[in-house]
């Protein structure tokens, strides 16, 4: 990969983390973890929390990016 390119592709990244970040603080995402299917047992003081459904989402997610990624390279 070009220095060039890789310089774009850090920059395109950090834009994107950056929108990210604003989204989660303005609370855009408070869905996420809260989804039917993720499974939360709170005893006492005791909590398990198992995320099976967000997990499920983010992998679709990372995976469609990835191939996006891909077929552009």
């Amino acid at each position: 990969m070009e220095p060039r390119s890789l310089g774009l592709l850090i920059v395109i990244v950090g834009l994107a983390l950056i929108v990210i970040g604003g989204l989660v603080a303005l609370g855009a995402f408070s869905w996420f973890g809260r989804l039917p299917g993720d499974i939360r047992i709170e005893s006492g003081s005791t909590r398990v929390y198992i995320p099976i459904t967000t997990m499920l989402l983010l992998s679709v997610g990372l995976s469609l990016l990835a191939a996006i990624f891909r077929r552009f390279q």
